[in-house]
């Protein structure tokens, strides 16, 4: 059953805010955020993150970046682990994420290798950038050439390199992701 929450109002990007949902998804968002509020209190990040599929929750995640000393550490990431952990398998076919805030770049990055199937968010990456958890330096980056970046990138050595990526074609038993 889908229902409807406040008749599309704008959220700070401009962009309209999903109305129509279903009870299953404002449950899993309400936990998603329950992480997130918990996870401040225990010296975390404001960042939860839940993934579900066929309706029955796999695993959960929040962002522990300071208390683990991981930059990677953010709640989508960890909650990624956590459930290809639990599945045993490195893809989420079928699966969809509840985030208390829409995924930074890494996370969303992470979540298309992943494989999952749709991204459910409730906090915007202007709400985030707000609270000075803003990545927008790292999307303009990725515009700009490599002699122009904040991180010098070197490429070298290639032709050794790729003996390993030759090495992975000729393979016969991968597994291909």
């Amino acid at each position: 059953m889908l229902w409807s929450c406040g008749g599309g109002k704008s959220s700070r990007d401009g962009l309209p805010e999903t109305t129509n949902y279903s009870a299953d998804d404002a449950r899993f968002m309400e936990l998603a955020i329950r992480l997130s509020e918990e996870n401040v209190t225990t010296g975390g990040g404001p960042f939860g993150a839940v993934i579900v599929r066929d309706g029955e929750i796999v695993a959960t995640g929040v962002n522990r970046v300071v208390p683990n000393s991981d930059p990677t550490a953010h709640a989508e990431v960890s909650a990624i682990r956590n459930a290809c952990q639990k599945l045993g398998t490195f893809k989420l076919d079928g699966c969809t994420i509840y985030s208390s805030c829409e995924p930074c770049p890494m996370c969303l990055s992470a979540l298309y290798w992943a494989g999952v199937e749709r991204i459910c968010y409730g906090n915007t990456k202007e709400d985030a950038k707000a609270i000075n958890f803003d990545d927008s330096f790292i999307y303009d980056q990725l515009e700009l050439d490599y002699d122009s970046r904040s991180i010098r990138c070197e490429h070298f050595m290639r032709d050794k390199a790729i003996r390993a990526f030759e090495a992975w074609q000729e393979k016969s038993d991968k597994v291909e992701y």
